[in-house]
């Protein structure tokens, strides 16, 4: 039976101690990562922003959103590799079609 693909969106918080150059290195990666292993959409920087609450004693990060469509197992592995990652403050992937 073929995997039923949905579509996803996640949210990544990048640290703004990565610098002006990592930061851009680190959008690269994970959009290099997401279109390896699925079907990449719009990409949607929105750029510096103040967080809700400090993380890690930063208050600001560089937020990305991400559209993609994939099987159900990648986005799981899209968090795990976020998790372990140094320089992702937050990151969330949803299921938007359900």
């Amino acid at each position: 039976m073929p995997t039923v693909k949905g579509s996803y969106e996640a949210v990544f918080i990048f640290s703004l101690t990565l610098g002006e150059e990592g930061v851009p290195a680190m959008v690269e990666k994970f959009k290099t990562l997401i279109a390896e292993n699925s079907e990449i959409g719009e990409i949607d920087e929105w750029g510096k922003r103040r967080l809700a609450y400090p993380i890690e004693d930063e208050t600001e990060g560089h937020y990305v959103l991400y559209n993609f469509v994939s099987g159900p197992e990648f986005p799981a592995e899209l968090e795990r590799k976020a998790q372990i990652t140094e320089g992702v403050l937050r990151s969330m992937v949803v299921r938007k079609d359900k």
